[in-house]
């Protein structure tokens, strides 16, 4: 299922304070994927989210991005001296690198350091992150819980349609009940036309092997069992839909069921409107069941 939600806030990381701008977002998926776009430095703040995301959430496609900027005035910017070292020695690498070539590098200004990605740092403390993923943590289950509600509406608006379908399954099957019995005359029909050929151009055969074969026919193409087991599955669909769980999973394997049960009336119908049916019974199914793999 789709989902969307953003918080922002201002949170207090031991002596600093910060901004906190959070991105979470969902496209659907067969199963639970997680990923994350977090700042370094925030050694377990991964796995924790994924756990309560986990604990919350079943199905889908889900993305979650932080965006954190120090605030504090003493943290407003930071010189990450580490970084600053690193830079230096590869440039001073290079400077003899290129002096063994025989070219001069352009000389390099503060600000031209300053500039460089990392050397100007207004992330969080390395030195101790464990109150900063505190108050980070705290905010994850208003994050969820937004989430989570436009979630909510989707599958609203998804179980009225789901629910449309399943009507629409149920009145094609009490359709093919009405044109099996229908059925029955023409069949009645088609089998004496049968045997009348069948004794003329045999009129030795044995009038049991007749009654065997006649027999036979007609269990193959009674579509009894199938219309019972479709009035099953509505019934077992219902009951899903109705149940306010995630039952996502479930309905996709029951559409396999659908599936079975429309393929095997369309080829016992010989009749065209049982066909007809048939044929809308499939299209039916196969656009509930687009929408359940939509659903957690």
């Amino acid at each position: 299922m789709t989902g969307f939600a953003a918080l922002s806030g201002e949170i207090s990381g031991g002596a600093a304070t910060f901004s906190a701008q959070w991105d979470m977002r969902a496209v659907n998926g067969r199963g639970l994927d997680l990923r994350f776009r977090l700042p370094e430095g925030l050694d377990g703040l991964e796995a924790e989210l994924r756990k309560r995301i986990a604990a919350r959430i079943a199905r889908g496609n889900v993305s979650v991005a932080l965006k954190l900027v120090r605030t504090d005035p003493a943290g407003a910017m930071r010189l990450n001296t580490q970084a600053l070292d690193n830079v230096l020695a590869m440039l001073v690498q290079a400077e003899k690198q290129a002096e063994a070539k025989g070219f001069a590098l352009a000389p390099i200004t503060p600000a031209d350091l300053l500039g460089l990605r990392g050397v100007i740092d207004t992330g969080p403390e390395a030195s101790d992150p464990a109150p900063l993923i505190a108050a980070l943590l705290a905010q994850i289950d208003p994050l969820v819980e937004a989430f989570d509600a436009t979630r909510q509406r989707e599958g609203a608006a998804m179980l009225a349609v789901l629910s449309g379908q399943v009507a629409q399954i149920e009145a094609l099957e009490q359709a093919a009940r009405v044109a099996a019995t229908a059925r029955r005359g023409d069949q009645g029909e088609a089998l004496r036309a049968a045997l009348a050929r069948l004794a003329e151009a045999a009129p030795n055969i044995e009038p049991g092997r007749l009654e065997q074969e006649l027999a036979l026919i007609a269990v193959k193409s009674d579509i009894t069992e199938e219309l019972d087991r479709l009035a099953a599955h509505c019934g077992a669909a219902r009951v899903l839909l109705e149940s306010g769980a995630p039952v996502g999973r479930k309905l996709d394997f029951l559409m396999q069921e659908f599936n079975r049960e429309a393929n095997t009336l369309c080829s016992k119908a010989q009749h065209a409107e049982l066909t007809r049916i048939g044929l809308d019974l499939k299209t039916v199914i196969d656009q509930m069941r687009e929408q359940v793999q939509n659903l957690e």
